[in-house]
């Protein structure tokens, strides 16, 4: 397993020499790492790894080569966890099977059965295709599956099918300081600025003064100019939680850079698709929602709209009045979103889904429909594309 290992680091293309390889093995063979994988992992990669430029390379072939050599103790000698256990449970098809099971046959179909069977259940149901429980095929439930169904009692989503969540989820708000791993968003962003000058003249213009003074006869003639600003007002909108957990680091790359390099900058959030209401603290946004009417109403035309979201839900969600996943919406998600389309002069959505999968959601083309076509990938080549749309 050690020469495997070896020649695994070679093939990477990871400067590992024999020496270095040596001095591995007599570490081992003293007892160092202790029969722990921990310790072997971190003395393999101080003995053999030179350069940081390497250690992500290093982590994949010793996670290839090591897969599974946890202690056997660590396992078996404490309690297995809970949620070992309930993943047990949680029902696992083939997409055949899938192809099988029915969906309820419609918004209003659903919503009355589910209260149907919340009158006629007297108590916890696992598996079957009928009732509300755990891990089976009916509609409503957590752990199982359906084509559309209501999840209730699960921790997260497993096969993004739910129409409606019937739990109370937090989100955490996104980070504006974090370190942008690449330069690249940042420059993208610039393209999108218009410098002017605005408010009161308290930098000196020399070439001004120059000219001034000269045509004075030589006396100083100070002349003062506004300092020189970006003028462009952005109007930020991200979607939260859900699908959207694994962009989250993506998403705060860029409200970070957005940050830095608009003055006139403001931000809310949203889950799946924008309603009546919008938050700026996904951690009070259950009692400090601000209408979105508001919004519209506060900021002009003038405002460079943007979303960012991966635009996957349930259709219910843009065509029908109470179709959101977490709450009863007066209005259906399309009438807000062509709002703010004719509201702002410029309106686009960044979409962190990469664009080839984008056929294969409804909601998806939904929204770019609704949009006029002005979805973009969130890519620095989407990004380009965006910014070209917001200044035209």
């Amino acid at each position: 397993m050690f020469t495997t290992f070896f020649y695994s680091l070679k093939k990477a293309e990871i400067p590992v020499s024999l020496k270095e390889y040596l001095t591995l093995l007599e570490a081992v063979k003293k007892g160092v790492p202790d029969y722990s994988i921990d310790n072997f992992y971190f003395l393999s990669r101080a003995t053999l790894v030179k350069d940081e430029r390497h250690i992500d390379r290093f982590d994949q072939v010793f996670g290839q080569v090591f897969k599974g050599l946890e202690l056997l103790d660590e396992l078996f000698g404490k309690d297995i966890p809970e949620e070992w256990l309930r993943s047990m449970a949680e029902l696992h098809l083939t997409d055949e099977e899938k192809a099988q099971i029915e969906a309820m046959g419609g918004w209003e179909e659903l919503m009355e059965t589910l209260k149907k069977r919340l009158e006629e259940q007297k108590g916890r149901h696992q598996g079957g295709n009928k009732w509300i429980g755990t891990g089976g095929k009916s509609p409503f439930g957590a752990d199982g599956y359906n084509p559309e169904g209501v999840r209730i009692g699960q921790q997260e989503g497993r096969n993004r099918r739910a129409v409606k969540v019937w739990d109370k989820r937090e989100y955490k708000n996104l980070d504006d300081t974090v370190e942008i791993g690449t330069r690249n968003i940042k420059v993208a962003l610039r393209k999108l600025r218009r410098f002017a000058r605005e408010g009161v003249a308290d930098q000196l213009d020399l070439p001004d003064t120059i000219t001034s003074t000269a045509r004075n006869g030589g006396y100083l003639d100070l002349k003062m100019v506004p300092e020189r600003r970006n003028a462009v007002n952005v109007l930020l909108f991200f979607d939260v939680g859900g699908s959207m957990d694994p962009y989250v680091k993506l998403t705060e790359e860029l409200f970070s850079a957005a940050r830095s390099e608009f003055k006139h900058l403001e931000y809310f959030y949203f889950h799946n698709c924008p309603y009546e209401g919008l938050w700026k603290d996904n951690r009070r946004r259950h009692i400090e929602k601000i209408p979105t009417w508001e919004v519209l109403n506060t900021y002009g035309a003038n405002y460079k709209c943007i979303f960012v979201g991966d635009a996957s839900m349930s259709p219910y969600e843009i065509t029908v009045a109470g179709g959101s996943v977490e709450h009863m919406n007066p209005e259906p998600g399309a009438v807000w979103i062509k709002r703010f389309e004719s509201h702002f002069a410029r309106c686009v959505w960044l979409n962190p889904t990469q664009e080839k999968y984008w056929r294969y959601t409804r909601s998806i083309e939904m929204v770019e429909e609704l949009l006029d076509g002005n979805m973009f990938p969130l890519t620095i080549g989407g990004l380009d594309d965006a910014i070209k749309e917001l200044k035209s």
